[in-house]
């Protein structure tokens, strides 16, 4: 399948000669994280049929059964403070966005913070995560992606079958997975040229893509659950909530979850 990925890469896109195929992983990032603390360079790509230990943002679990979705993972070494890369999440789910419009010719939304959905179904996901070097500056960081994509909604485990979707089950098209796993490659490449010097433009784009905007929404911190209404977002991503009580705050991403007020999206 490696052979067959890079044959459909488009010719401006580097990364075919640092990628990583595996039939069968643990977790993409996981493995990735090991690889770039050993030294592997920039643009080294990750990409897996099948993953037992798929994770998800707060340590949840991401199901990742065997030839039908896409798990990859790239290192990227922007040598940079991390505060310069508070939006990395969001950049990634704007390419993923822009990786299934070109391979499948529509555009997902985007749930706050990383979970690209249809028709209120989650088809995606994207974990991102740093390594620090002796001063505190970014050594590397790593961006994880999985997408379904051939799934029929009865091959999903039947607690996830309310929430979960796929490329093929909410299109009715049949999903070609090595087009969409170059088409990701492409788009994560084009978001690393732009990261650091179009950071702007980039979250005007999660701005529009983000279905969360204007919903009612539940957000969970521990045991604690306040409701508002979903306002903004701001340059480093965090999540602007009017509360029930009139009151204003943004919400970051490493503290607490959003779900809407009557279903997950």
């Amino acid at each position: 399948m490696k052979e067959h990925i890079i044959r459909a890469l488009k010719e401006s896109c580097p990364w075919q000669d640092s990628l990583l195929w595996f039939p069968c992983i643990d977790s993409t990032n996981t493995r990735a994280r090991e690889l770039a603390r050993q030294g592997a360079p920039h643009g080294t790509v990750l990409i897996a049929d099948r993953q037992t230990g798929g994770r998800g943002r707060m340590g949840r679990s991401f199901h990742s059964p065997g030839g039908v979705g896409i798990y990859m993972s790239v290192i990227l070494r922007p040598h940079c403070a991390p505060q310069a890369l508070m939006h990395l999440t969001c950049a990634a789910a704007v390419a993923l966005c822009d990786a299934a419009e070109s391979a499948v010719g529509f555009r997902p939304g985007i749930k706050w913070i990383n979970d690209l959905v249809v028709q209120k179904r989650k088809i995606a996901g994207v974990l991102t995560e740093l390594g620090f070097d002796s001063q505190g500056m970014v050594d590397f960081a790593v961006v994880g992606i999985g997408i379904n994509c051939c799934q029929q909604q009865s091959d999903f485990p039947e607690e996830l079958r309310h929430v979960a979707g796929s490329l093929c089950s909410v299109t009715g098209k049949e999903i070609d997975r090595i087009r969409v796993a170059a088409a990701m490659m492409d788009a994560l490449y084009r978001m690393d040229a732009q990261l650091l010097t179009e950071k702007a433009r980039i979250m005007e784009q999660y701005r529009r893509d983000c279905i969360t905007l204007g919903q009612e929404v539940s957000v969970i911190r521990g045991d604690e659950i306040r409701c508002g209404t979903a306002l903004d977002i701001d340059e480093s991503g965090a999540l602007l909530v009017r509360f029930s009580d009139g009151q204003e705050a943004f919400v970051n991403s490493g503290e607490v979850s959003v779900r809407g007020m009557y279903g997950y999206a």
